[in-house]
């Protein structure tokens, strides 16, 4: 983990703290992408993605975000999009997952750090059931029992854990093996064109070969075309995330469609 979040102490942040937007310096709002079954042809859960106020990028946002102010942003984008997604009416569909990208580098102590995510699903009346949260494998993890005691805590209080982006990144199989979350999504580097690549075919059916041993959710992430949609299904994959169903969006959740067009 990066030693320089530990200069100043930690103080845990409550959820009406995290909506302190002067505190943390800048504003920010979520879009979201559902993750659609192609199978039933309804939404498994929608991503929250972090945008600035003016539809600003989540890389132009993620550029604001430094160490002084990490830990804050971290718990401000968990209470803003628990609270959009309700107010936006995600807990009426069926099932329906709430995705939530989170920094394990942003995270002091997991138990305490969780806080504000338990008052804001209270407030909501979020079912904790119905959080799942995203570590990205391009996220650089310097310490990996750090990250293995977050996974834990969220399991243990209830929430969905997920590896974003597998197959890109850090690590690989060797995250799977450190790691073994609820959900993996493949990224897109090894869907994209998988309908015409037989090296990504056989890569890709060997991620759903493990997965199945080892009990863990498949998503496909980045699909564009019905021929990668296809290819997808070939091997086993139901649940997918691309432009074919819908681009992120703002402030509606989009609810999901294969007409076999790229949305």
């Amino acid at each position: 983990m990066d030693n320089n979040i530990f200069v100043q102490p930690f103080k845990a942040v409550g959820c009406a703290e995290c909506r302190n937007i002067e505190g943390l310096g800048f504003d920010f709002t979520m879009a979201f992408q559902p993750i659609f079954n192609v199978r039933t042809q309804q939404p498994f859960a929608y991503e929250a993605l972090v945008r600035g106020v003016a539809g600003e990028s989540a890389a132009t946002v993620l550029g604001w975000v430094n160490d002084s102010n990490r830990y804050r942003f971290d718990q401000a984008c968990r209470v803003k999009a628990i609270e959009l997604a309700s107010r936006l009416g995600l807990l009426e569909i069926p099932d329906c997952l709430l995705s939530i990208n989170f920094l394990p580098n942003a995270v002091y102590r997991p138990e305490t750090c969780v806080r504000a995510t338990l008052e804001a699903a209270h407030e909501f009346g979020f079912p904790l059931e119905r959080l799942m949260f995203e570590v990205t494998e391009g996220e650089q993890v310097v310490d990996p029992d750090h990250l293995k005691a977050i996974f834990q805590e969220y399991e243990r209080q209830g929430f969905i854990t997920a590896i974003d982006d597998f197959g890109a990144g850090y690590s690989g199989l060797n995250f799977l093996a450190m790691f073994q979350p609820q959900v993996l999504k493949i990224d897109m580097a090894l869907t994209r064109a998988i309908d015409r690549d037989p090296v990504r075919q056989a890569i890709v059916e060997g991620i759903v070969l493990v997965a199945g041993r080892l009990g863990i959710i498949l998503v496909a992430e980045g699909v564009e075309t019905p021929e990668e949609c296809a290819a997808l299904r070939a091997v086993g994959i139901e649940l997918m995330q691309g432009y074919l169903f819908a681009r992120p969006t703002i402030g509606a959740l989009v609810p999901g469609d294969f007409s076999g067009e790229a949305a």
